[in-house]
């Protein structure tokens, strides 16, 4: 089944032109509407009749129901071009108070601005429908890569600097960190070690986010990811990804909230944590993880635990992409052995865009394709299943 755009332009097809591309649902007119279903505004060209608009409506759901690709939406804007937005936490919601108990500030002791929030969106870009919600420090390099896949993007300030402080006792409980993290993550009650109340959740900060983007920023059409009645994200529509302590949290979350695809950079961690083993609301196959040979998480087996409680040895073997190509097996565990001349700290911010990534002699990044590959490759596409690797340490002494 194609898509209903092609070549980033509404296709020639009237009958194509009546649907609408976030919900399927039908356009009753010739003209710049919104879509009576999600609320969506696009622009529509050329006449088509009723019965034949809503014949193919019926068709394209259809299509969904089978798993067919999301489809691409040409955003309304007069000018495309990529916005960039920054705004402070405690700006957009005045119940946000900082946790000095934990190092969660909103004013850092220089006076600056410790909440700052960042988000991109690329209207020249036909839109997947899905918002990446980062969880580590911004990475602007990052976010010009996903929303080039017609991705929205956005980081929130959450609490995320409570690691060097909880959970430091040998031996730590088992449910110590994840506890942590998911009260960090929803701003609900699941830790005695932290208390982070609603406001102050990933979850509702990244929702007042998106209510004040959807006001600041019209193009960009980021009220698609709210609930109609605005109460919370539609976190099916929603790719939660991080680094290291972030790509922790993010797994962790979706264990606990369904998503649309949760990306593990440099993770997870919680090599004592039993989490990873715990049911999952959002299906394995939708996580993907990427690391170095040479990073400590993964030279002491923190990333393969985690991935194989997860689950992801059943969509594929662990490939190389150095010596491997897109789909790489349709697996959901990728690593790099490229040269850092061992340095593990390097290795270990190696396998995201920045200072210590992968580039060649023109300074061109070499991971382009994984990237891509992690945040767009469609879940339903997966590998044959591997028995668990007996060398991946699974009970870690403390």
């Amino acid at each position: 089944m194609p898509h209903f755009i092609k070549n980033g332009q509404w296709s020639t097809n009237a009958l194509l032109r009546q649907v609408c591309g976030s919900c399927a649902s039908f356009f009753s007119g010739a003209r710049r509407e919104s879509c009576g279903t999600c609320g969506i505004v696009r622009r529509t060209t050329g006449h088509a009749h009723r019965a034949r608009g809503m014949a193919l409506a019926g068709m394209a759901m259809a299509c969904l129901a089978f798993g067919v690709a999301p489809i691409d939406v040409v955003a309304d804007d007069p000018a495309p071009q990529q916005y960039n937005l920054t705004a402070r936490a405690s700006e957009l919601d005045d119940r946000v108070q900082a946790h000095p108990e934990i190092d969660f500030l909103i004013t850092n002791a220089n006076g600056s601005p410790a909440d700052m929030q960042q988000a991109t969106v690329d209207t020249r870009v036909p839109a997947k429908g899905q918002l990446v919600i980062w969880l580590m420090g911004h990475n602007q390099a990052l976010f010009d890569r996903v929303s080039g896949y017609g991705l929205h993007a956005i980081r929130v300030h959450y609490a995320n600097k409570w690691f060097s402080l909880c959970c430091r006792e040998k031996p730590v409980g088992e449910n110590c960190r994840g506890n942590i993290r998911l009260e960090a993550a929803t701003g609900m009650d699941f830790s005695d070690d932290v208390n982070i109340p609603k406001p102050d959740g990933m979850m509702e900060r990244a929702r007042r986010f998106v209510l004040w983007l959807e006001q600041e920023n019209p193009q960009g059409q980021w009220g698609q990811f709210l609930t109609a009645d605005k109460s919370d994200l539609q976190w099916e529509k929603v790719i939660v990804a991080g680094s290291s302590h972030g790509s922790t949290t993010a797994a962790r979350f979706a264990k606990f909230q369904k998503v649309g695809r949760v990306v593990m950079l440099c993770g997870p961690r919680d090599q004592y944590q039993t989490w990873q083993s715990l049911p999952s609301a959002t299906p394995p196959n939708r996580y993907f993880g990427f690391s170095h040979v040479l990073d400590g998480g993964w030279t002491d087996d923190h990333y393969c635990r985690s991935w194989e409680l997860i689950g992801l040895h059943e969509f594929g073997p662990i490939v190389n992409v150095d010596r491997s190509s897109p789909p790489y097996g349709n697996t959901r565990r990728l690593i790099t052995d490229f040269d850092v001349r061992g340095d593990a700290g390097r290795a270990h911010s190696s396998v995201q865009p920045g200072r210590s990534a992968w580039r060649d002699d023109a300074g061109q990044y070499m991971h382009e394709a994984v990237w891509k590959y992690m945040f767009t490759h469609p879940v339903d596409a997966v590998g044959d299943a591997v028995p668990l690797d007996p060398d991946c340490l699974k009970v870690h002494p403390q």
